[in-house]
């Protein structure tokens, strides 16, 4: 399982980390990463962060900005997000895969597990 938590209401130029808690299965043998949906939009990409060695992977939109890392004692998965901006307002969904390729890390369909989103909104 997997829960996401830390979302809120920021102004832009603000900060908020996210922080997603797995439960029940090894932490450290799933690649993990982060997803948003806006309203109306389709669920994109953010970052991701692979197991065995923790290769990291951005959106464009978030690079430079945003920063992602793992504890895997804690079981724990974080998101750090700096200067955000309104655009960067959607739900936050944490995802994980066990064997998820680099080349399909940025499309959700091949992610296997999803927790519940935390809404992240951003006010000018």
């Amino acid at each position: 399982q997997l829960q996401a938590y830390g979302g809120g209401l920021v102004q832009a130029g603000g900060s908020l980390r996210l922080s997603c808690a797995a439960s029940g299965r090894t932490f450290r043998d799933y690649t993990v990463g982060w997803f948003r949906q806006a309203p109306g939009k389709e669920r994109d990409f953010v970052a991701a962060i692979k197991r065995y060695g923790g290769s990291t992977f951005y959106a464009e939109s978030v690079k430079g900005r945003f920063t992602i890392s793992r504890d895997n004692a804690k079981n724990t998965l974080y998101l750090q997000m700096n200067s955000l901006e309104p655009e960067d307002t959607a739900v936050y969904y944490c995802a994980a895969d066990a064997n998820i390729i680099n080349s399909s890390i940025r499309n959700s369909a091949y992610w296997d597990y999803w927790g519940p989103g935390t809404q992240v909104t951003v006010s000018s």
